[in-house]
């Protein structure tokens, strides 16, 4: 199946049922009234639209993810750079940076990282 990116409010909404899951759908409905000015209605809709997508699953009035938000932030990440950087993670580190340089421990954890990254 193609992933197709979320938009914030997804995004926003999904991290919401992340830090409270497994949820009731009752305290979800506060929770998103509290954190995104949403009415019962609109976070039925979400539910629905985001289980649709195979991303979140209600059973017996009870909300839970499908999908670990690591999982998320990592296709979310991939999709940008492709998207923005055709596919460079270079590129994407030099805009990121914008010319401003990098702590020196800063630098020793990209190495590292880069280390566990590489393919052979």
């Amino acid at each position: 199946m193609a992933y197709h990116r979320l938009c914030e409010s997804d995004y926003r909404f999904l991290s919401l049922i992340w830090d409270h899951e497994p949820v009731n759908s009752t305290a979800l409905v506060r929770l998103c009234a509290g954190e995104l000015g949403w009415k019962k209605s609109t976070v039925y809709t979400m539910v629905k639209k985001l289980a649709e997508k195979g991303l979140v699953v209600s059973e017996n009035a009870t909300v839970r993810s499908l999908v670990p938000r690591e999982e998320v932030q990592n296709r979310e990440s991939r999709s940008f750079v492709d998207q923005t950087f055709s596919g460079s993670v270079p590129s994407f580190l030099a805009s990121f940076y914008g010319g401003k340089g990098i702590s020196p421990e800063e630098a020793e954890e990209l190495k590292k990282l880069i280390d566990e990254m590489k393919r052979d």
